[in-house]
């Protein structure tokens, strides 16, 4: 019998080979998708050194990616606090694209590369492939081919044209990235190879039949009278479609100064901080999703013979290290662990539907008792993102298990103020207040282009929506005016207004 037993385990000790990498993958695969109910993209594992991790650090997780100096900046940063021992390194790295990637560290145990498979592989995998965040917001077909081609093209620019000459359009694009995204509105699908060849085949067309006469034209020196430049007004923020969030968009599309190449490197920079998008919105489910799954799993792999204890132990601490949570009197508190908040919440959903308790019944009668957990999940993991997931489904429970209350700051008050308690009335205040800090567009500066006359003085007009009386940092602020006049090539003008009052708060503009 022990004999039999120990035959079904998928391996035997620390190392691992590709033969074992392989068994492994089939005896999760199968978990996955027969009994959680998964639906996946084709995966595909490639093993990778501690350096090539730290590269893949330093250039925000993607494969194929162009070069910038800031990238090697921060490689220099990780490598060093590497080496120093002051962090580690992740245990794997999962790219959003069809097939998903997967790199696994070479230097993990087989234990750990059965467990990263299972998070990566399958949790995060099918949180890609079924979130409709990333369902609506990406396209996992193309991301690779675009990566392939943007860094292809990039390098040609610096052949062409000189790297100073190109690092100047990324470093200013780079400083818009938060600022280069679609919240609103559903962005552009990634061309195909054909449509992309059709672009460049355009590009090179614009660069070669180019004109620079129409600058010489005079101008009128009539001026119209109020109402009719009123009229122009709407007229040109209407064939503008002002106001515009997207403001790499706008550049790209609108400014005088950019050349051909240089309004590709902005389509670049903007097609990435898109792909990137849903990722913030996601980063409780997201991570919750794939701790769950690979929690979930092992557990069921070890239920049936095929790990060993010594093996899951292995796995159960760092799966422990993984969701800690440590208390806000803790040095090495940061916030509220993503892993922790996001895995606790899916384990509640599990525990309501199979064990709830009167409360629960109270506060989640659609899926108290149902017995549908996995329905539930599959369901959840599809159509939230990080602020309406919390919203429904954080439990008085697990407020209580974390401790959770509701504290008010105000600037002219002397002390601050208990808002909520543990209380059904708390409870739904903690829960809202909770849900609100996860809502970037609560919590991000919303600044749109308003008007310019491109007829007239050019000068680029933007506002500052302000939330909450949250004002910019006039030093990040001012720089990063010059980085949007830089693109522009005009003056560029910012005015701040409270959202809530109509009333200007601050006026600037380039000099």
């Amino acid at each position: 019998m022990a004999k039999s037993a120990t035959s079904q385990l998928l391996f035997h000790s620390s190392d691992w080979n590709f033969k074992t990498l392989s068994r492994a993958y089939d005896g999760i695969e199968t978990i996955a998708l027969d009994e959680l109910g998964l639906n996946v993209y084709p995966n595909q594992l490639e093993i990778i050194s501690a350096e090539q991790m730290l590269d893949a650090y330093s250039s925000v997780g993607m494969p194929l990616m162009y070069q910038h100096w800031s990238f090697g900046k921060r490689f220099v940063f990780e490598e060093h606090h590497y080496r120093k021992g002051h962090h580690g390194l992740a245990y794997e790295l999962v790219i959003n694209s069809n097939p998903c990637i997967t790199y696994l560290m070479e230097g993990n145990t087989m234990a750990m590369q059965t467990l990263v498979t299972a998070h990566a592989s399958f949790g995060h995998n099918h949180f890609f492939k079924n979130n409709y965040l990333f369902r609506q917001w990406t396209d996992a077909n193309a991301i690779l081919s675009y990566m392939e081609f943007s860094k292809k093209y990039i390098a040609k620019c610096e052949e062409r044209h000189g790297t100073s000459a190109v690092e100047a359009i990324l470093d200013s694009a780079h400083a818009l990235m938060e600022q280069g995204v679609f919240r609103s509105r559903r962005p552009p699908r990634l061309s195909s190879k054909k449509e992309q060849e059709r672009a460049r085949e355009r590009l090179e067309y614009e660069e070669q039949t180019y004109s620079d006469l129409w600058r010489t034209l005079p101008r009128s020196a009539e001026r119209p009278n109020p109402e009719e430049a009123e009229r122009e007004a709407l007229e040109r923020k209407k064939v503008l479609n002002l106001p515009e969030e997207n403001l790499l968009y706008f550049l790209e599309k609108n400014s005088l100064i950019l050349e051909p190449w240089q309004r590709e490197l902005l389509r670049i920079v903007r097609v990435i901080a898109q792909y990137f998008y849903p990722q913030r919105q996601t980063k409780v489910m997201n991570e919750g999703c794939a701790t769950f799954v690979h929690y979930t799993i092992i557990n069921r792999l070890f239920d049936q013979g095929k790990i060993s204890e010594g093996a899951i132990l292995e796995m159960l601490h760092s799966h422990s290290s993984v969701v800690f949570q440590p208390t806000f009197d803790d040095p090495r508190y940061s916030g509220i662990n993503p892993y922790a908040l996001g895995f606790a919440m899916m384990q509640e959903i599990e525990r309501i539907c199979n064990n709830p308790t009167s409360e629960d019944r109270d506060w989640f009668p659609h899926i108290a008792g149902s017995g549908q957990w996995r329905e539930t999940l599959l369901d959840a993991w599809a159509n939230h993102r990080d602020e309406s997931f919390i919203l429904q489904y954080l439990s008085p429970a697990l407020i209580r298990k974390f401790r959770l209350f509701l504290l008010t700051d105000q600037r002219n008050e002397k002390y601050c103020e208990v808002a909520a308690i543990h209380n059904e009335r708390g409870y739904r205040a903690v829960r809202a207040a909770l849900a609100k800090s996860y809502d970037i567009g609560a919590n991000q500066p919303d600044v749109q282009v308003v008007d310019v006359d491109l007829l007239g003085d050019r000068q680029l007009r933007l506002r500052h929506n302000i939330k909450n009386g949250i004002l910019l940092e006039e030093k990040e602020r001012d720089a990063t005016l010059q980085h949007v006049r830089h693109l522009w090539g005009y003056d560029v003008s910012l005015v701040g207004i409270d959202a809530e009052t109509g009333k200007v708060r601050y006026e600037c503009a380039t000099a």
